[in-house]
Parts: structure tokens; sequence; C-alpha cells
């Protein structure tokens, strides 16, 4: 499997290249948006890691065009570690986000389960029952009535639609949520599941948010 590299840092390059050669995966690199881009619309890959800063073109730039004719997997690799350059990067398209500095045993662990979870963007609408949301607007409706929610009632909302059907355990949803780890003695994730319920199931006949006893929860029109 073939890999596209696009960093600008020439040790950060180097160790990267090095570092996946050496776990069995052909590596091009490099070093500016402008080359990279060319690459990767000239030459067939599996997997794209992007750099954020890049000169030439930005890697939000790179990220835009590679849309608009690819469905390569991309994981962001960046130093830029707020939460909304992480929504950003992941809203233009890229599978996965990791902050630097970065663990690379971590990089490869992601970069396994992408290539073995192959290109499965979601649509742009997600749906249930009667229930939608819009995660380019951020618009969830339901029987055509819009549900306002807070940016992480949101978050959890978007999860569970993402992964419908699926017992989420409270770890995964306060990792994924709050980026935290579950503590038993926190109910962080019970009285968010609470708020969420009084906005998207309580006014509607049909409930979509079951508990899954002793795991967590999950969303489905028929538990």
């Amino acid at each position: 499997m073939t890999i596209l590299v696009i960093e600008d840092d020439i040790k950060t390059g180097d160790y990267l290249q090095k570092g996946l050669s050496e776990s069995g995966y052909s590596v091009d690199l490099a070093r500016n948006g402008i080359d990279g881009l060319h690459l990767a619309r000239e030459q067939r890959y599996e997997l794209l890691i992007l750099d954020v800063m890049l000169p030439g073109k930005d890697g939000w730039q790179v990220m835009e065009e590679i849309r608009q004719s690819s469905d390569v997997p991309v994981i962001f690799l960046s130093a830029r570690d707020q939460v909304q350059d992480r929504i950003h990067g992941l809203r233009l398209g890229a599978d996965d986000y990791l902050v630097k500095p970065f663990s690379f045993t971590e990089l490869i662990l992601r970069v396994h389960t992408l290539l073995r979870r192959g290109v499965t963007h979601e649509p742009t609408t997600l749906r249930l029952a009667d229930l939608e949301l819009d995660p380019i607007r951020r618009k969830v409706t339901r029987n055509g009535l819009t549900i306002p929610l807070t940016n992480k009632e949101f978050t959890l909302l978007h999860l569970l639609m993402r992964r419908q059907g699926e017992a989420l355990p409270r770890t995964v949803i306060a990792s994924q949520v709050w980026d935290m780890n579950f503590d038993s003695d926190t109910n962080v994730v019970d009285v968010a599941i609470k708020r969420l319920r009084a906005k998207v199931d309580t006014p509607f006949e049909q409930k979509l948010i079951h508990t899954v006893r002793s795991i967590g929860y999950m969303l489905v029109e028929d538990p």
C-alpha cells in the first residue's frame, strides 16, 4: 500500500517516511502543499498524511481541492491543537486528526484502522425515522421541526446517529464527545443523554434514544 506524506518540517517528514517504510508501506514525501496536491492528483494512494501549516498551499486548501475529486482517506497531522481546528479539518473531509507531538505507535494504529475500514464518508444528512441531522449546517430537525441543541448536545447526537443501531459504552461516548477518560463516578454522559432526550424524544411519540443495560446508549427505531 502506498501512502503520501505532505509535511514541510524536514525532520518530521523524514521520520514519517522512514517509520512508515519500516512498517511495510511504500511512502512518497512532498515538502509543500503544491507538490503534495500534484502528487495526490497524479498518482493513486491508499492514504494521505497531511500537515496543516504548509508553504505554497496550506493543508486546508489541499484538503478542499483533494475532496473535489477523491475520497482517499486523509489524516491531518498538525501542531494546531484547538478544538475548532480539529472540527474544521473534519468538516473539510478529513478522516482523522492527530495533534503534534504525536506517538508514532498511535499514528500507525490510526493508519491501520483507516486502511482496514476503507473509504466510508458519511452522507451529507443523517436520518433515522423522522429525525434528520445536517453536520455541515449543524441543523437538527424532527418531523420537520427544528430542534435547537448546544454544541455538546449536537456532538453527542451526531455520534449516536453515525453509529445508529450500535450500543455505545459510556467510555466511548465520553472520549468522543468530551475528549476525556470516563470515570465511573462521573454522570456527565447520563446527564447529557437526559437533556438530549428531553429535546429529541420527549415531545414525540416514537422514542429513538435507548438505554442498553450495563453498557450505555444507542439510537435505533426499534430497540
